[in-house]
């Protein structure tokens, strides 16, 4: 099965889109369902971004074909370019946010190259140290990540913003006090801050 893209919320003459990326496993070739708790737990998101901007922001949201990141194959970042298109091409020269919460958060950030993203919201992402540093001027990011998540590394997120600010990039990185790797702890706050950070970046000239 291909990845597929659906749109939780798509008001009619939107001010901007965000894509929602969710999670995924190291090594697997097995299909994302939707009943999933890695895409499950994305859902919210969606709700609070169409709050926080009164209804301005389309809010689009993929599943990978596969649960895997498959090493060199990269594959939910292959799926996502391929998704960038159809976003790009049905609300075309709208300001671009990327959301996307641990494996989603990896690639939202390989994906901090590309010219028509203007923001991105990594949230627990999986950080490797041979990830290359991605961004472009105008580029703003927005890097959380709980103290007591054991699944991703907090002090390589942490690096990973450092590195993009020695670049000159706007970036935020929130160390989040008790907060685990599934943002069940303080979840609404995940939620909110996450929204409010995307609609200023990206409905505020």
């Amino acid at each position: 099965m291909p990845a597929q893209l659906t749109w939780p919320v798509e008001p009619d003459g939107p001010s901007a889109v965000v894509l929602v990326l969710h999670g995924g496993r190291d090594r697997s070739q097995a299909p994302v369902r939707e009943w999933q708790t890695a895409v499950l737990r994305m859902r919210p998101f969606a709700g609070a971004l169409a709050d926080a901007s009164d209804g301005r922001i389309a809010v689009a949201a993929i599943r990978y074909a596969v649960r895997g990141w498959n090493g060199a194959a990269a594959s939910p970042l292959r799926d996502t370019e391929l998704a960038l298109e159809q976003v790009t091409g049905r609300h075309p020269d709208l300001p671009l946010g990327l959301l996307g919460h641990s494996m989603g958060g990896r690639v939202a950030l390989q994906l901090g190259g590309d010219e028509r993203v203007r923001a991105i919201a990594a949230l627990a992402p999986w950080v490797e140290p041979q990830d290359p540093v991605r961004s472009h001027p105008g580029l703003h990011v927005l890097i959380r990540h709980g103290t007591r998540d054991r699944m991703t590394s907090p002090k390589r997120s942490k690096a990973y913003a450092e590195a993009l600010a020695a670049r000159g990039v706007d970036v935020t990185y929130e160390s989040v006090s008790g907060g685990d790797h599934a943002m069940l702890r303080q979840a609404s706050q995940w939620h909110q801050r996450t929204a409010d950070y995307l609609v200023r970046q990206l409905l505020t000239d």
